[in-house]
């Protein structure tokens, strides 16, 4: 037996309370196997499906503040073989350095209806003071952002509608800089209706999201499905379309028709581009 394979089964003892004295006992552990005490079950069987969904338990929990039981998920996963590299050391990471406890203050805060104020690091590294009055944790593109209503709006590019709507993302928010107030809550973030047209197999396609409004496949030939949406940013609803936009037609507002058709014709000079040395 190689000295990693007996260290191996020594910690697996120490986990048991197979032990004579201090030391952990490798006889005991065979032991206890033989005699059904301790059960072998295969540690390579779990599908990706079910390890994306505990991954995803791990993101929640940390969201609504429950450290110790995403340290208890995290745990599980560690101990499987089918844990690709990058996941494990990505869980690794979280065990090693979990969330603060200003992560666990903003939730509360959110369950309160408690507004605050938060400093923020932008992506050129300036330093912005935020005013919140409504927020909630929400993922984008793997990453967690807390989309929130707030009273500044100066750098805000989006459209007047939407101005007062932000996405920071949470790991650029310093533990110090937040403070509670005592300004109301808002009820929501603010919103815009955005109706389009679905077609062919998009339109059958389709699953209908929380922020519809309407929903509805319409007569015709070609299957086309008219939806009318809530959206709280122009940016993630324009990046989230962009893979069907040859599938999509907005009809109004008319703003965001002409913002999406701009990013297609960029999409397209780039393509025209004449590119040296590639």
């Amino acid at each position: 037996m190689s000295d990693l394979d007996k260290a191996q089964l020594e910690k697996i003892a120490l986990e048991f309370g197979m032990k004579w004295g201090d030391r952990p006992n490798i006889s005991k552990l065979v032991e206890a196997i033989a005699r059904r005490k301790l059960v072998i079950a295969p540690n390579n069987n779990w599908s990706e499906t079910l390890i994306t969904v505990l991954k995803q338990a791990i993101d929640a929990l940390i969201d609504a503040g429950k450290l110790e039981e995403a340290l208890v998920v995290a745990d599980l996963l560690l101990e499987r073989s089918e844990l690709s590299l990058p996941l494990r050391k990505e869980i690794e990471r979280f065990k090693e350095n979990p969330p603060p406890s200003w992560r666990i203050e903003i939730n509360l805060y959110i369950r309160r209806q408690q507004s605050f104020q938060l400093s923020y690091q932008d992506a050129r590294g300036s330093w912005l003071n935020f005013t919140v009055r409504h927020a909630k944790v929400v993922p984008h593109e793997q990453r967690q952002y807390l989309d929130c209503w707030c009273e500044e709006t100066e750098r805000n590019l989006d459209i007047p509608e939407l101005i007062h709507n932000w996405s920071l993302r949470l790991d650029r928010i310093p533990e110090a800089g937040i403070i509670p107030i005592s300004d109301s809550w808002c009820p929501d973030l603010d919103y815009v209706e955005v109706e389009m047209r679905l077609f062919g197999r998009l339109a059958v396609s389709y699953k209908t999201r929380n922020e519809d409004i309407i929903s509805e496949l319409l007569p015709g030939k070609e299957p086309t499905r008219k939806v009318v949406r809530k959206i709280f940013s122009t940016y993630w609803f324009i990046r989230e379309i962009l893979p069907d936009a040859s599938k999509i037609a907005i009809v109004s507002p008319l703003v965001i028709r002409e913002r999406l058709k701009k990013e297609l014709m960029a999409a397209c000079e780039r393509c025209n581009m004449e590119i040296d040395n590639i």
